[in-house]
């Protein structure tokens, strides 16, 4: 069988495990779902293409790197957390100007300048005109447009009992259906005139604002960092891969960039010799550990153990939803395998000898 093998480092890598929140744990290894998806970004494709994918490798060490974790609240504090004005009010990022920060937990106020740092005074002044305006709308509406309601509401009863002791058409009727019409016309014009002066003038400039809190985390980092990840696909595809792998930026975290050191056709085999025994941890199939066909090269063939994971693969959108395929695996180390079966394989082509499994 003819696959692609691609050998890469990386000087640091995140492969952060999706059920982690508070810390960014790694996977020792990237999930194939990792993998593919960088592999066709590099290809450009826009559509999948089917693969299986082998991965292997290694790292040198493992360190914790601090970041600083921002969580938007759900609605503007004005007592507690930082008071940001956001650069799109349509997404929460980091793209942001701080305007004032609290110096307490609580019993501060940025309308009020009670124990807070100005960070922007000439946001924090927009944002306390945004919030007098606020109270100005809202005695407003009780005041003026309230009393007022509250006649019209009172004229519209009594036009309804006059129509009550009318005939119906007839002029009398007529006339005070008219001017019925014209009290709800009014009545309405003046709800929606202060609906979009406050939606204008308050609310579209007060979206902007937004209060968030921070916390230190830490992500999980890898050092030096090597794969060994074959590739097998249709002619066409891997072809594809070959020409395009070094349009491969990074893998992980954006800023973990990789150097890819060979990508090569190689045939793989199903049968050796002497068996083979591995340098490296790998992603193996559930099965092949359950089956014995893998064991540990420690002792005589004693069967292999490692970490159980659920790794994603592929995806199907459903429900407008990426629905993804699930494989389970067992990283392991120190393993070797005599002999090969579906899905596993020897790659004896070059300096070294590896054992490939396809998932």
């Amino acid at each position: 069988m003819e696959a692609l093998r691609i050998i890469l480092t990386q000087s640091s890598a995140n492969y952060k495990k999706e059920e982690t929140v508070l810390n960014k744990m790694t996977y020792p290894l990237p999930p194939f779902s990792t993998i593919i998806g960088a592999i066709h970004s590099a290809c450009a494709y826009r559509s999948y293409h089917p693969m299986d994918i082998s991965i292997q490798g290694k790292y040198e060490s493992m360190h914790k790197e601090p970041y600083t974790d921002y969580c938007f609240l759900n609605s503007i504090m004005d007592d507690r957390g930082i008071l940001v004005k956001m650069k799109n009010e349509n997404l929460l990022s980091t793209a942001f100007d701080k305007v004032a920060k609290a110096k307490k937990p609580q019993g501060n106020s940025f309308k009020k300048g009670i124990t807070i740092e100005v960070i922007n005074e000439k946001l924090l002044e927009e944002y306390r005109g945004l919030k007098n305006l606020s109270e100005k709308i809202a005695q407003f509406k009780t005041n003026r447009v309230g009393k007022a309601l509250l006649l019209i509401k009172k004229r519209k009863n009594t036009l309804v009992d006059k129509k009550k002791r009318c005939e119906k058409n007839s002029l009398a009727f007529n006339v005070i259906a008219k001017r019925e019409t014209q009290i709800k016309e009014l009545e309405k014009m003046i709800k929606e005139r202060l609906k979009d002066y406050e939606k204008e003038e308050y609310k579209i400039p007060y979206s902007k604002f937004a209060s968030l809190t921070t916390s230190l985390k830490y992500y999980e980092i890898l050092n030096n960092v090597e794969l060994i990840i074959h590739v097998k696909s249709d002619k066409n595809t891997l072809m594809d891969i070959k020409e395009n792998i070094y349009n491969l930026k990074s893998i992980g975290r954006s800023e973990d960039f990789v150097d890819v050191k060979e990508a090569c056709f190689v045939e793989l085999v199903d049968e050796v010799e002497d068996g083979i025994t591995s340098e490296y941890s790998a992603y193996m199939d559930y099965d092949l550990i359950k089956n014995d066909s893998i064991y540990l090269k420690l002792g005589d063939k004693i069967t292999a153990n490692g970490t159980k994971y659920y790794l994603n693969k592929n995806y199907t959108i459903e429900d407008n939803k990426r629905v993804f395929e699930k494989k389970k695996v067992v990283y392991i180390s120190e393993y070797g395998a005599e002999e090969g079966s579906d899905n596993l394989y020897f790659d004896v082509n070059g300096e070294k000898s590896y054992i490939v499994n396809f998932n």
